[in-house]
């Protein structure tokens, strides 16, 4: 697996920059087009159910979908979802719901 888990599942922006000017525009949309989408339909799924739920990951993807577009909002917790994974799988720990979302 790479360093960058996120960015070989296609979940990260793309990046278009030059002359010092940073723009990122959409999700690169490398890597396993299966895995990307499985990661992003459960994070749709978890915004539906997030304002019922009072732990710190759902509070924030309901303040993330307030002030963003639903589908960015959607692949905001995707991604941060797949980082988490990545840092449990490459450390051997369990999910810790108290440091998911900083």
């Amino acid at each position: 697996m790479a360093d960058s888990w996120p960015a070989s599942l296609g979940l990260t922006p793309k990046q278009h920059s030059s002359g010092g000017k940073d723009r990122l525009l959409g999700i690169s949309k490398r890597g396993d087009a299966y895995l990307r989408t499985l990661m992003i339909h459960g994070a749709r799924s978890a915004l539906r159910t997030a304002n019922s739920k009072d732990d710190r990951l759902s509070q924030w993807a309901v303040r993330l979908a307030e002030r963003s577009h639903p589908n960015v909002a959607a692949i905001a917790l995707a991604n941060k979802t797949a980082r988490m994974t990545w840092a449990m799988l490459r450390n051997g720990t369990d999910y810790q719901p108290d440091r998911a979302a900083a």
